[in-house]
């Protein structure tokens, strides 16, 4: 199963949730509706009739009021996404620029598995209190992610235990099972609404210090309440069960997959099983995301097998090792791990030797080599995973990285100053006039610190400027919404102070604003999703006009890439193609991404499979056309690892506005 089925699988799930709620509804008003009757008769001494419509209505009503304001409210409580539910259950956000060697070793866990599979690297949430091993994935999208541990996890397990447990928690974000959960959240809280009005009922009556007739009455009432509020309960355990099970599972496998170390995964798990606490929560919020967590944070013993939330760890373990062990019978100290990752044969993301014609012929894309292209299929078979080599290679970059430009990513304005430094033009007058914007500018930005950057990536490959915007997202991340505002109005400065808008800038800007904007806007209403091609045929058009264009100098030759991108597009038989390459620009891009975006996983799927097909037909690949593509790929939600490994420019020049690719 590929990233895009992944993602219809996680539509469907959400089409059982709904069918499950539907049926907990329609439990709960029956056995509301047999208590309303049972009231009238004590309370106002009617005698019993079974079929009472008007009733019926009023209880229905009043119970879809109850569990529809129990829902939204929920729902306007996640509006934040991630980080909401993070602060819920006790969470701080790790400091980009912490000093704690544990907090430094877990961000870098979480960098190198964000660089290896294209994913904005999520903002890493510590929760303090909790000494029990877990964690969780949570967002809308990736762009919104959080990734939150427990201390447990920090003080008990390795290095590769710690990278299997974050494997598994991106697993869940590649597999669109974060959307799903938050879902789950706030449809779930609608249904304990009942039981939470019944506790109420019950504590009114019985606060009475002397209880007449009627209040005892109205305590039995409440009492009945809160049984028919634990069909709710019951009727969300199972709705979280039957979807959870299986995703854990399937983000184990994924784990394995990642890291190709099965030993650092069931070693986290066997730790759980043998430590006192276990996987255990405190937070009183732990049970409504009990489904989001790496482990079961409760496990009473009636619920171990139909309604757990968790597979057995035994379960999973033998899964992962084929070895049938009891979890808690394995002591922490004889736990063996592998050796460090990086001391597996760390692989620099720079090829070696690349010719100085800047493009290679299509590859293997695991040699490492120059000839490193992936064919089509190879390209869509990477989309929404990573591979042990691309994590070893992010690793071993990471590590390679000068300690200033390490040092600065960590900070809001080194992280600034790096995306200005990006921007900076090789010619003395345009880069002197783009260093007094910065000066004059209201973010604290040293001019100094942009030009010593830009010093620093001057040693480094051209190729690798995009990962390094990605390092410098989360210290962004930090600046208030008024810095972020003025910070896009600075990019915009740099970019127009030459009077015309390059290729690169122009990935740079819709890479920092789609990584950057679902932090400081406002969650608007989601577009309805598409699924049918023939609305978007335009924008489709207008993308692969432009990779047509700029892979290919000759006229001819891009309007044959496009004309065959265009061919391998659903439906395009039917359909008129134009005999000529279109006139499209920059300036529709934006616009038609936007429009592409609502479109259902299948039809981005065949969106970003032609666009690979305008990219590799000619059998080569430049730098222009794979950051191009790489941005509309990650435009489209779709997460994509470093796969083109294209030729090196022929010198290492400071990475000026006229040395940086696309020039």
């Amino acid at each position: 199963m590929d990233f895009f089925e992944h993602q219809d699988q996680a539509r469907r799930n959400t089409k059982q949730l709904i069918g499950l709620f539907g049926l907990a509804i329609i439990a709960m008003i029956v056995s509301l509706y047999a208590i309303a009757l049972m009231g009238l008769v004590s309370f106002f001494e009617q005698p019993l009739q079974f079929w009472q419509p008007d009733v019926l209505l009023a209880v229905s009503v009043g119970t879809l009021s109850m569990i529809g304001a129990g829902s939204v409210n929920k729902m306007i409580e996640l509006r934040r996404g991630g980080p909401a539910v993070a602060e819920s259950l006790g969470g701080t956000q790790v400091n980009p620029q912490t000093t704690d060697f544990k907090e430094q070793q877990l961000l870098n866990v979480v960098a190198e598995m964000a660089l290896a599979s294209g994913t904005p690297i999520p903002t890493v949430y510590l929760l303090r209190h909790e000494i029990g091993i877990n964690a969780f994935a949570a967002g809308y999208a990736p762009d919104d992610a959080v990734i939150g541990v427990t201390r447990g996890c920090l003080e008990q397990l390795s290095r590769d235990e710690l990278q299997g447990v974050i494997a598994h928690e991106f697993s869940h974000i590649l597999n669109g099972d974060m959307r799903l959960n938050l879902k789950l959240m706030g449809i779930l809280q609608g249904l304990l609404y009942i039981y939470i009005i019944g506790r109420i009922l019950t504590r009114s009556s019985s606060s009475h210090s002397q209880r007449r007739d009627r209040d005892g009455r109205l305590f039995c009432f409440g009492l009945a309440i809160m049984a028919v509020g634990g069909i709710g309960l019951m009727f969300g355990r199972l709705i979280k069960s039957s979807v959870s099970r299986q995703r854990e599972f399937l983000a184990d496998a994924s784990a394995v997959q990642f890291t190709r170390n099965p030993l650092g995964l069931a070693g986290a798990l066997r730790r759980i099983g043998g430590h006192g606490t276990g996987s255990r929560l405190q937070s009183p919020k732990a049970e409504s995301a009990s489904h989001m967590f790496f482990g079961a944070v409760f496990q009473p013993s009636f619920l171990q097998g139909w309604m757990a939330t968790h597979p057995p760890l035994s379960e999973r373990i033998r899964r992962m090792t084929g070895q049938s062990v009891a979890p808690a019978s394995v002591p922490t100290a004889s736990i063996a791990t592998p050796n460090e990752l990086a001391n597996a044969g760390a692989m620099g993301l720079a090829a070696q030797g690349s010719p100085s014609t800047g493009s290679i012929p299509v590859g293997s894309a695991s040699t490492g080599s120059t000839a490193a292209i992936p064919p089509v299929e190879q390209f869509m078979a990477s989309v929404g995973t990573a591979s042990p080599q691309h994590l070893t290679k992010a690793h071993a970059w990471l590590q390679s990285l000068p300690p200033e430009l390490n040092e600065a990513l960590r900070s809001p304005t080194g992280a600034m100053a790096l995306v200005c430094s990006l921007l900076l033009d090789a010619r003395p007058t345009v880069r002197s006039q783009q260093l007094k914007l910065v000066q004059a500018s209201s973010l604290a930005i040293e001019p100094a610190q942009v030009e010593q950057i830009a010093d620093l990536l001057s040693g480094l490959d051209a190729r690798k400027y995009l990962p390094l915007l990605d390092l410098s997202i989360p210290a962004l991340r930090t600046i208030t919404p008024q810095q972020c505002a003025d910070f896009f109005k600075q990019i915009q400065a740099l970019v127009k102070a030459d009077g015309k808008l390059s290729l690169s800038e122009y990935v740079l800007q819709l890479i920092v604003q789609k990584r950057l904007r679902p932090h400081f806007q406002k969650q608007l209403e989601q577009p309805k999703a598409v699924t049918n091609l023939l609305p978007l045929w335009e924008d489709c058009q207008v993308v692969l006009t432009l990779l047509a264009k700029v892979g290919h100098t000759n006229a001819d030759d891009a309007f044959y890439a496009f004309k065959s991108a265009l061919s391998s597009l659903p439906g395009a038989s039917k359909r008129p193609l134009p005999q000529a390459l279109p006139t499209f620009t920059l300036a529709h891009l934006g616009p038609s991404l936007k429009r592409l975006q609502p479109a259902v996983p299948k039809l981005k799927q065949a969106i970003v499979d032609a666009a690979a097909h305008a990219v590799l037909v000619d059998q080569s690949v430049t730098i222009r056309e794979a950051e191009l593509l790489r941005a509309i790929v990650i435009t489209l939600d779709c997460p994509i690892p470093p796969f083109l490994d294209t030729a090196a420019p022929s010198s290492q020049t400071m990475p000026t506005k006229a040395a940086v690719p696309n020039r």
